[in-house]
């Protein structure tokens, strides 16, 4: 792996794109090159609804202290804290990639998440547009796509989506875990305040998509609080279905999510601390399948139930994702032209 042969990274803020975007990180961002020659990647935990994603990044620049993808930046030689928010690896060929892909006999057309790991429309996606490419693509193909993001700048890609969803299916989750700017700001610092991620929603639906909302991860302690006012607010922006996994602190995400926590919230980080143990008897994580994301004890349950009878009251519908690979299909290849010349 080696740093992008440019002087400095495209700079989103100075883009047409500046719109859709909140305030300037404080911190450099860097790129990096990534020489992958895959990009559909599979997955088979029963605790995710899907089975295939793309991730044209590594890294992410919301910076959100709890991002369960963090360790994987240590695979690449990186930290999980600050390397994680600034030095972004990027797949620049994530497109053909994909159309590589969808042109092997064994791809059959399932749905496609963006993204499985980092966000798909993170700040640098306003310039270096992969996510775009790569759907233009899934359009060529007409495969179903499904997306989840904290970022209002999905919007600029509507244009794409409607036509996308037209000729397959599209879904979108937009990811509000925190209603209290105040809490969003210091645990989230990169991302659009929670009120800006509603009216993204709003925009969404009313044009026509369908919209969910994910209340991912729950803090306990933190975002338990406004649960029910993120689902409130969601639903009258015109979301229809709507999910919540409980905070997973895998890997040394513990030590940057304590030490981010207890530097932004001095005074409620000791029992934002207690009420994570509570959830899972007594430890900060636990990996096992049907539990990392849901939690076990009175408080995990607590929340359940809150959630499911807000979700019920609202009128929410199911939150998974609804496959559609019949609609996939191969763009017919132009036969190639015989040449007039004659002997």
């Amino acid at each position: 792996m080696k740093p992008a042969p440019i002087a400095n990274p495209p700079n989103p803020w100075a883009s047409t794109e500046v719109e859709y975007l909140d305030e300037v990180p404080l911190s450099k961002v860097e790129i990096f090159e990534d020489a992958s020659q895959s990009i559909i990647a599979s997955n088979d935990s029963p605790d995710v609804g899907f089975a295939y994603s793309v991730n044209a990044y590594r890294g992410c620049n919301h910076a959100c202290a709890y991002c369960f993808a963090r360790p994987s930046h240590e695979y690449l030689s990186f930290g999980a804290g600050t390397d994680f928010d600034t030095k972004i690896v990027v797949k620049r060929q994530a497109a053909a990639l994909l159309r590589k892909a969808f042109e092997k006999p064994s791809w059959k057309g399932d749905l496609l998440m963006f993204s499985g790991v980092t966000d798909c429309y993170q700040p640098l996606e306003a310039s270096l547009q992969l996510t775009r490419a790569c759907l233009e693509v899934c359009l060529e193909y007409r495969n179903p796509v499904a997306l989840i993001t904290k970022s209002p700048l999905i919007e600029r890609d509507l244009d794409l989506l409607l036509r996308l969803n037209e000729e397959a299916s599209v879904s979108v989750a937009i990811s509000i875990p925190i209603w209290e700017q105040g809490l969003a700001r210091a645990i989230e610092p990169g991302v659009a305040t929670p009120k800006r991620r509603i009216q993204t929603i709003e925009r969404l639906a009313k044009a026509g998509l369908k919209v969910g909302v994910m209340v991912a991860p729950i803090i306990p302690g933190v975002s338990d609080e406004g649960m029910a006012e993120v689902l409130e607010a969601a639903r009258e922006a015109g979301a229809t279905g709507a999910g919540y996994v409980l905070l997973r602190l895998p890997g040394s995400v513990k030590e940057v999510f304590e030490s981010r926590i207890r530097a932004a919230l001095p005074l409620r980080a000791e029992k934002i601390m207690h009420r994570i143990r509570e959830t899972r008897n007594g430890a900060l994580y636990d990996s096992r399948y049907g539990v990392r994301g849901r939690g076990e004890g009175h408080y995990a349950e607590a929340i359940n139930a809150v959630f499911r009878t807000t979700k019920r009251r609202l009128g929410f519908e199911m939150d998974r994702c609804v496959e559609r690979p019949d609609t996939f299909r191969r763009p017919a290849k132009a036969a190639p032209q015989l040449s007039s010349f004659t002997l």
